[in-house]
């Protein structure tokens, strides 16, 4: 059962590391998303980066189980905020179909932050 709820845990490290990086390869688009969805504008490539520094840690600590609740939790806020601040895809929704798998993995970052402490494969207390 442990290593489920660790592959689990990989997966969703997945997606948001590739969130993340979007930050460093193609901070012009992750300010775009910002601006768009969160209707913060302004971010240059500095914050972006800055912004991208502070994820690679915590999903660092996910990624290893390190501090969960703050971990798991910090993670399960960011794609929360992401899902949320997408409401008008969910209004269209034959236009925009991806944005629905963000409920499910939503779902998932919930199901590993209330799970947490049984998590113990591949993790450092």
């Amino acid at each position: 059962m442990d290593e489920r709820r660790s592959i689990l845990r990989l997966s969703v490290l997945l997606v948001m590391l590739v969130w993340t990086l979007d930050k460093f390869v193609n901070p012009a688009h992750a300010a775009g998303v910002y601006a768009n969805f969160y209707a913060i504008r302004g971010l240059g490539p500095g914050m972006m980066y800055a912004i991208g520094s502070v994820e690679l840690l915590v999903l660092a600590g996910f990624a290893v189980g390190f501090r969960k609740r703050l971990t798991y939790g910090a993670v399960l806020v960011l794609h929360a905020v992401s899902t949320l601040s997408s409401y008008r895809q969910y209004l269209a929704p034959f236009q925009s179909l991806l944005f629905f798998a963000a409920w499910p993995m939503l779902a998932a970052c919930f199901a590993l932050y209330r799970l947490r402490e049984l998590d113990t494969l591949w993790t450092v207390e």
